[in-house]
């Protein structure tokens, strides 16, 4: 008998027998392991989501930008501000707000990165001053004029504005659990509080803040403070970048809190930016030193005491040098 329902229905006496199709299935661990990949995924992005909108409610902003004409790359100012009345900095008898340090990072539009110190004694002109060494001009104005200071000095137009208190310094280190300090001496400044003996150490907050602003009991004074304030910047980027912080959240909510408690940024500039400039500092660190030239760093000034002197053609060669991505960093030994 012939059967109607074609090639699709049961064989008949004698035919084929009939096989059955069964989907192609992921055996259970495979199924399991994608699952919870992806709920790690999802946990992690949320978790940093979170972090980031956390992190950027606790920073402080200030109208510090300038509108000056924009130039190629990108440029960040650095400043450590030492208002004197933290609990971390005793008091000295200075008035008012200063910054002990002040560095300017560029990244050229061909990507070179640069990490710049700029000696607080640098003899500058300020808007509407005249001639003063350079951490004047926030001590005058603040932010905005050493902003446009810094500009002025180095025809570079900062976009992002980023200080930290020196309180801060202490518990960002503290934070992360200690960073890795090392010095060609033994030292015991009486007015920084730093006590270290030759070699390298692991140091906590309060020994780093002191290291960074130590320079009384070195003779080159204010540019040998630079290295090593270079240096402690190297020295937080690796240890913040290391997997005993990157792998652990309660170290991550504290660099977050410590962190963004102690900034303040130029309008607009968030959590998100800071992040890109420690990747960006800890590649111009890689790349190696860069100073800019000095003429005279013991130069009399009539009103603001022995100062550095720079010379205008050198120091206009040196930022465009800077700005281009063709300047060439010393190698940082060891």
């Amino acid at each position: 008998m012939h059967d109607s329902r074609g090639h699709g229905g049961p064989a008949g006496p004698g035919g084929p027998p009939r096989t059955r199709r069964h989907r192609a299935r992921s055996p259970r661990p495979m199924r399991l392991g994608a699952t919870l990949a992806v709920l790690l995924l999802v946990i992690v992005l949320g978790w940093g989501a979170g972090l980031t909108l956390w992190a950027n409610s606790r920073i402080e902003h200030v109208d510090a930008l300038s509108e000056a004409e924009n130039t190629p790359g990108t440029t960040y100012l650095i400043a450590g501000s030492d208002e004197r009345d933290g609990e971390a900095v005793s008091a000295d008898g200075t008035e008012g707000a200063r910054t002990d340090t002040i560095m300017l990072l560029h990244k050229a539009r061909g990507g070179k990165s640069y990490l710049i110190s700029l000696p607080r004694d640098t003899l500058v002109d300020i808007p509407g001053y005249g001639g003063y060494k350079l951490n004047a001009a926030y001590s005058f104005g603040g932010a905005p004029l050493l902003v446009e200071t810094v500009e002025e000095f180095t025809g570079l137009t900062i976009d992002h504005y980023v200080e930290i208190g020196f309180d801060g310094v202490s518990q960002v280190v503290d934070a992360v659990g200690h960073v890795n300090l090392c010095i060609d001496q033994d030292v015991d400044d009486e007015k920084s509080g730093l006590k270290m003996t030759e070699g390298c150490h692991d140091v906590g907050g309060e020994q780093a803040l002191a290291f960074v602003r130590a320079r009384y009991f070195d003779p080159t004074a204010d540019i040998g403070r630079q290295a090593r304030q270079q240096q402690f910047v190297s020295a937080l980027m690796d240890r913040a970048t290391s997997p005993a912080v990157l792998l652990n959240p309660i170290t991550q909510v504290r660099l977050a809190g410590a962190g963004s408690g102690a900034l303040t940024t130029s309008d607009g500039t968030g959590i998100v930016d800071v992040a890109r400039m420690a990747l960006t500092a800890r590649s111009a660190m890689g790349s190696g030193s860069l100073s800019i030239p000095i003429e005279d760093p013991e130069y009399q000034t009539n009103n603001s005491g022995v100062a550095i002197l720079t010379d205008d053609e050198d120091i206009r060669a040196f930022f465009d040098s800077v700005a281009d991505g063709t300047a060439e960093p010393t190698p940082t030994e060891g």
